[in-house]
């Protein structure tokens, strides 16, 4: 598939929120299963100011900002972002993590450079190269998600070129978040990681257990979260580890191992 080229540069504005009237001049919408930080970083970008400045934009300090607001999206700043946008207060709190995903199972937010290490977000490079306008879902952020349920490649959570985590928020340059912060690479490009046919049929079956309706309504939730946690430990890779402390590339290795063990596993009381 093409991939279109970078877009013409667009001069950053840093003090952008002192200068436009209470309406922004490019609104852009949120889209199916879109992440709080990923539309925050398509509205900065669209608007003309890089990540860092649009921090400061919404009175925040620079760091792991837009990925915190994922998590908990302040009361003040999420009617700024009404205000500005005119997306609804709705629409801003079905894209935080805090909206129907269970909390024990997401990536903690971590700047680790050990590469069996977990970062705090997966991509599709097939997903981001399809869309219209690149971006990032809320699913991809979850520790038992693997692989893509779209087109059955395993998730990255790297840039292949210069092995750094996604970090979007740390830009200074006004360039599209599927681009890395660091090194520039465009993640589209990215090569397909094959999976397994029975590691693919694993994951969706963990992804169906995983439905909040399953885990809240279910009198065995909390049990199931506990023993998906403690993956590593039970296949014998990764003691002492649970699986949001480790990489996609080391849980992958978790749901290769466990691929023929599923019912077993998941029914057994010990």
């Amino acid at each position: 598939m093409a991939i279109a080229p970078l877009a013409p540069a667009i001069s950053i504005r840093e003090r952008y929120g002192d200068i436009v009237s209470e309406r922004w001049p490019v609104i852009v919408e949120p889209l199916h299963e879109e992440m709080l930080s990923s539309w925050l970083h398509r509205l900065a970008y669209a608007n003309g100011v890089a990540p860092r400045a649009f921090a400061r934009v919404l009175g925040l300090t620079p760091g792991m900002w837009s990925a915190s607001l994922d998590l908990k999206l302040p009361g003040d700043i999420a009617r700024q972002l009404c205000a500005n946008t005119g997306v609804s207060s709705d629409q801003l709190s079905a894209m935080t993590l805090s909206h129907a995903l269970p909390k024990q199972l997401l990536l903690p937010l971590r700047n680790s450079r050990r590469r069996d290490r977990s970062t705090w977000l997966q991509f599709c490079s097939q997903c981001l190269a399809e869309d219209s306008q690149p971006y990032f879902r809320r699913r991809w952020r979850l520790a038992t998600r693997v692989s893509c349920t779209k087109h059955g490649c395993r998730l990255r959570d790297r840039c292949p070129c210069c092995r750094s985590r996604i970090a979007v928020f740390n830009g200074n340059r006004l360039v599209p978040q599927h681009f890395c912060a660091r090194c520039g690479y465009d993640l589209r490009r990215a090569s397909i990681i094959a999976l397994s046919p029975g590691a693919k049929w694993f994951d969706r079956c963990i992804d169906d257990i995983c439905r909040p309706e399953a885990l809240t309504r279910s009198p065995s939730g909390r049990a199931l979260i506990r023993r998906l946690l403690s993956m590593p430990t039970l296949v014998g890779i990764y003691s002492a580890k649970v699986l949001t402390s480790l990489s996609t590339a080391a849980r992958t290795r978790c749901v290769e191992k466990l691929t023929c063990q599923l019912s077993d596993w998941l029914m057994d009381d010990g």
